[in-house]
């Protein structure tokens, strides 16, 4: 991964970061999944940006942003930018509605768990 000044890594937070399982109001956020909070750790540590990038980010309230930022500071030990509009700086992508598309062929990288090919 070719992380240039500007860059940054994009983390989903319903389902990706925090516990989803459906949607229980935009004052609802999930618990902690450990092992993606470890990777942003780890991210971070590297002196990485890292962003939080999820659909409630769209028409979200300062408060509502306020409170996935709190929930950053509480379970990864800092606040995370939070946005839902990817740019050219956006290098990598985790996320649980994500299909990855191998650069410039339109061909999906399937795994044994996908159902549509």
């Amino acid at each position: 991964m070719n992380m240039n000044k500007g860059s940054w890594i994009g983390v989903d937070f319903d389902g990706t970061l925090a516990y989803y399982d459906h949607w229980r109001g935009k004052d609802h956020l999930g618990k902690p999944i450990p092992l993606m909070v470890a990777r942003v750790k780890r991210l971070l540590e590297k002196g990485l940006t890292v962003k939080i990038f999820t659909a409630r980010a769209y028409m979200a309230t300062q408060e509502e942003i306020d409170a996935i930022k709190a929930w950053c500071l509480e379970h990864i030990g800092q606040e995370l930018e939070v946005t839902c509009i990817k740019d050219m700086g956006m290098v990598q992508l985790y996320d649980d509605r994500a299909t990855q598309v191998v650069l410039n062929t339109g061909k999906i990288v399937y795994l044994k768990k996908d159902k549509v090919k």
